[in-house]
C-alpha cells in the first residue's frame, strides 16, 4: 500500500483543487486534491508541505489530519490521507498539473475527480451541510 497525503488549503471559503497532468495513468486530467506519496523514512507532515512546494512552489503549513480514503487502482492500493494546511507564501507555478482552481464544497463533486478523492469531497461537503445545519 502507497501512502500519499493531500492538502486541503482554504481560501477566502474555497478550497484548491488541480488537474493532474503527470503521474498515475488513471488520474491523468482528473482533478485532485494537491499532494503526493510520502517517502521512506518522512513524517506526513513533511511530505504535504514538500510536495506542494514541489507541484506549485507554495509554501504551506500542514495543519491536522482530517480523513484517509484506501483506494484500489488497476496497478496499486494507495492511502489517501488529507490534511488541512496553511497557505504561508508563494505564487503559483505549475509543475505537475495543468490547471487549478479554487472551488467552494457545494462545486465541487461537478469536477471530475480522481477517484481516490471523491470519497474525501464527499465528506468534507458533508461535513460543511452538517455545520450549518447543527
Amino acid at each position: 500500500m502507497i501512502k500519499v497525503v493531500a492538502a486541503l488549503i482554504e481560501n477566502n471559503g474555497k478550497f484548491l483543487i488541480a488537474k493532474r497532468a503527470t503521474g498515475d495513468p488513471n488520474n491523468l486530467g482528473k482533478w485532485e486534491f494537491p499532494g503526493g506519496k510520502v517517502e521512506n523514512g518522512e513524517n506526513e507532515l513533511h511530505a504535504i508541505e514538500r510536495e506542494i512546494k514541489e507541484e506549485f512552489d507554495l509554501k504551506i503549513k500542514a495543519q491536522n489530519f482530517i480523513i484517509n480514503n484506501i483506494h484500489n487502482y488497476p496497478s496499486n492500493t494507495i492511502d489517501l490521507r488529507l490534511y488541512s494546511c496553511k497557505y504561508i507564501t508563494g505564487d503559483f507555478k505549475l509543475n505537475s498539473h495543468s490547471e487549478y482552481k479554487w472551488v467552494t464544497l457545494d462545486e465541487i463533486l461537478s469536477y471530475d475527480l480522481a477517484p481516490a478523492d471523491i470519497p474525501l469531497a464527499k465528506y468534507l461537503k458533508d461535513s460543511l451541510v452538517t455545520s450549518i445545519v447543527a
